[in-house]
């Protein structure tokens, strides 16, 4: 069995980006996007026209100073390997509790298909989620994901909307 993260939060956060499960290498470094060939921080940096920061202990920093907690559907699974395909035995994170203890997010973002199909299966259904909060899907920034990235950034500038900060 593999456990996730705890989630990268504090009280100001507005926005929520959600993973499905970390990585192999991930879980290995022990910090969310691990993987270098994950687009995760590079898309975030140049969204916020930042230089990028090596430095996983300033890149939670960073994160936190732009209101974005980051957290992932699961709690724990059994998996071989990194790929999403691959999970069994999902058991997901408490939302409703998190969402309580943090009433700022407004906008939750799904860092690809799976993470939102494990949301809506595991936890919508069985969650009393506020109707202030929006949800919206963006394209996987896994290497696994054959999309360029630089199409994937210009999905991904959706988040800067004042829409979803509100």
């Amino acid at each position: 069995m593999i456990k996730s993260f705890e989630p990268i939060v504090d009280k100001d956060c507005r926005i929520l980006i959600l993973g499905s499960m970390p990585s192999v290498k991930s879980l290995e470094k022990h910090q969310y996007y691990g993987n270098k060939q994950n687009h995760f921080w590079k898309i975030i940096y140049e969204l916020f026209n930042e230089e990028f920061d090596d430095d996983y202990e300033r890149r939670k920093t960073f994160l936190l100073k732009h209101h974005v907690a980051v957290w992932d559907v699961l709690k724990s699974c059994d998996r071989e390997g990194s790929s999403d395909s691959k999970i069994v035995n999902p058991v997901p994170n408490d939302f409703d509790a998190f969402l309580r203890q943090y009433p700022n997010i407004k906008s939750v973002f799904f860092n690809g298909s799976k993470a939102e199909e494990l949301f809506k299966k595991m936890v919508e259904v069985k969650l009393n989620i506020r109707k202030d909060i929006l949800f919206h899907r963006l394209p996987s920034t896994s290497p696994a994901n054959a999309v360029k990235y630089k199409d994937k950034l210009e999905q991904w500038k959706i988040i800067l909307s004042e829409h979803f900060w509100e």
